[in-house]
C-alpha cells in the first residue's frame, strides 16, 4: 500500500528509542514525601492515559535516564488484563509539583527524536487501532501479559513529513481530551453536590415553605439515626412493609427467553427506577401460580440478595411503572411498601444513601459470596417523615439534581464519539488537517 500523500512510512526505532524502568522490591516503596514520586502499570489507563490513583513513592537508586520529566511519553511494559488492554499503551508523564518523578520497570520511556516527530503526535498514534493490535500480538504470558520490547522498535507507522501537521493533529485531539476531562470533573463536582443534598434532605427534610430545616430554625429530636426533626419517625424496614421481604422465582435455564419479563439483579443496578421496556430485560416461561407468588406491583422494591463483593450486597431499586406482568428473580429480594406510610421513591432513596448501605453491609454474610438475608434486612432502620408531599418533595429535589448529571454524563458521551471518530480519522490521514494550517476547512487525503 502507498504512502499517503506528504506522509511518510518508518519504524518506531528511527524516531525514538526505549528505557526501561526500574526493578524494585516492596521494601523500596516508601511513603508521600519520604522518596520520589513512582508511576507505576496502574497509571495506565485502558487504551491509553494516565491515572493518578496508581501513584506510588520510591527510595531505592534511580539512573540518570530513569528521571522523568512531565509530559514525557511512556508506554505499559505489562499488562494484568487477559484482553491486553494495558499492554503498550502510551501515557504522559503528568505535571507533579514535588521531588522527582521516576518509573517501573513495567514501564518504558519513549526517547525520542524531536526533529523526526512530534510527542504528543505519537502519544496518539500510539492508540490507534494498528498500533494497538501490533502491541497485543507481541505480548505474551500465562497471568500476566509482557510485552516483546525488542520487537517494538520494528513497529511500522505512518507519519506527516511536517512536523507542523503533526502538531496540528495533536492539538485538535489534545482539545477534543481536554474537554472530557472537564466534563468529567463537572460530573464528579456535581456527584458532590448529589451526595450532600442527599445527606442534608435525608435527615433534615424541607418544611412548608419549602426550605431545608435547621435546628436554628425548627425543633430536633435525639434518635437512633441521629438528629432528626421532631415530626420524623425511626422505623424498621419490616415494619414500613406489607407482607415482609421476599425472595423471588428459581428460573430454570430452559425456560427462559419467552414469557414474562423478569427482574434480576442486573436491573436493580439500573439509574434510579427500573425500567423493564428495556431490550435486554430477560424474559421467563412461568405459570399462574408462580405470577400470582413473585408478580411485581408498581412501587416495589428489591435488593440483590447476594454478591462477590461485600460492596454489591442489598444494593436497592424501586419499580415506578410496570406495563406488562413482570416477576422477580431469586438472586433478588423484595420489599413491598406500605404506601398509606411511606413513598415507595423516598424508601428507595434512604436505601441508597451511606447511613443505610453502610448498615447493611454490616449484616451480610461472608462465606464463598457475600449474602444478607431478610431478617437483616428487614432490620434496617429508616426514617419516616410525617407527610407523604414532604417525602416526595425530598425524591423529587434529588432526581432534580441526578438530572443534571446524566445530562452532564450524555455530553461526555457525545465528546468521546467525536474523540473516537477524530482518532479513526487524524492520525492515519484519513482525513488531513493540512489545509488548517492555512485556517481553511478540513480537507480528505
Amino acid at each position: 500500500m502507498n504512502a499517503i500523500n506528504g506522509w511518510k512510512k518508518t519504524t518506531l526505532g528511527q524516531v525514538a528509542t526505549l528505557v526501561k524502568g526500574i526493578s524494585y522490591a516492596s521494601e523500596d516503596y516508601c511513603g508521600p514525601g519520604e522518596g520520589a514520586v513512582f508511576i507505576t502499570i496502574k497509571c495506565v489507563s485502558k487504551a491509553g492515559g494516565f491515572k493518578r490513583e496508581g501513584i506510588k513513592y520510591f527510595k531505592g537508586i534511580i539512573a540518570a535516564s530513569q528521571v522523568l520529566q512531565p509530559g514525557e511519553l511512556l508506554i505499559a511494559n505489562t499488562d494484568l488484563t487477559r484482553a491486553g488492554d494495558i499492554v503498550g499503551c502510551p501515557m504522559l508523564v503528568p505535571t507533579i509539583n514535588h521531588g522527582t518523578i521516576t518509573m517501573s520497570m513495567d514501564l518504558s520511556k519513549v526517547v525520542l527524536d524531536d526533529e523526526k516527530v512530534d510527542r504528543d503526535f505519537l502519544y496518539y498514534k500510539l492508540m490507534t487501532d494498528s498500533v494497538r493490535r501490533f502491541m497485543k500480538d507481541h505480548a505474551s504470558g500465562s497471568t500476566v501479559l509482557h510485552l516483546q520490547t525488542q520487537a517494538v522498535p520494528g513497529l511500522e507507522i505512518e507519519i506527516p513529513l511536517s512536523k507542523s501537521e503533526q502538531t496540528k493533529i495533536a492539538e485538535i485531539l489534545s482539545k477534543v481530551d481536554r474537554m472530557i476531562e472537564q466534563t468529567e470533573a463537572l460530573i464528579a463536582k456535581q456527584r458532590r453536590i448529589k451526595t450532600g443534598l442527599m445527606q442534608d434532605l435525608l435527615t433534615r427534610g424541607i418544611d412548608e415553605y419549602g426550605n431545608l430545616r435547621s435546628e436554628q430554625t425548627h425543633k430536633f429530636k435525639d434518635s437512633l439515626l441521629g438528629r432528626i426533626p421532631v415530626e420524623w419517625e425511626v422505623k424498621t424496614l419490616r415494619e414500613v412493609a406489607r407482607g415482609g421481604a421476599q425472595n423471588g422465582f428459581f428460573k430454570k435455564p430452559e425456560l427462559v427467553g419467552s414469557g414474562y419479563k423478569l427482574i434480576n439483579v442486573s436491573e436493580i443496578y439500573q439509574p434510579f427506577s427500573i425500567d423493564t421496556n428495556r431490550e435486554e430485560v430477560e424474559r421467563v416461561e412461568a405459570t399462574p401460580n408462580d405470577l400470582s407468588k413473585y408478580g411485581v406491583n408498581e412501587g416495589d422494591l428489591f435488593f440483590t440478595r447476594s454478591s462477590l463483593v461485600l460492596e454489591g450486597i442489598a444494593h436497592c431499586n424501586v419499580i415506578r411503572k410496570i406495563n406488562e406482568p413482570t416477576l422477580f428473580e431469586c438472586h433478588v429480594i423484595r420489599i413491598r411498601p406500605d404506601k398509606e406510610i411511606v413513598a415507595p421513591e423516598f424508601l428507595a432513596l434512604f436505601c441508597q444513601s451511606n447511613v443505610a448501605r453502610l448498615f447493611l453491609m454490616s449484616r451480610a454474610k461472608h462465606v464463598t459470596m457475600t449474602t444478607i438475608s431478610q431478617p437483616e434486612l428487614e432490620a434496617l432502620n429508616v426514617l419516616v417523615p410525617p407527610t407523604l408531599e414532604e417525602q416526595m418533595t425530598i425524591v423529587d429535589s434529588v432526581l432534580s439534581s441526578e438530572r443534571i448529571i446524566r445530562h452532564t454524563e450524555n455530553q461526555k458521551n457525545k465528546l468521546r464519539l467525536i474523540k473516537t471518530a477524530l482518532m479513526q480519522d487524524l492520525p492515519t490521514g484519513k482525513k488531513r488537517v493540512t489545509a488548517l494550517l492555512h485556517d481553511t476547512e478540513v480537507v480528505h487525503g
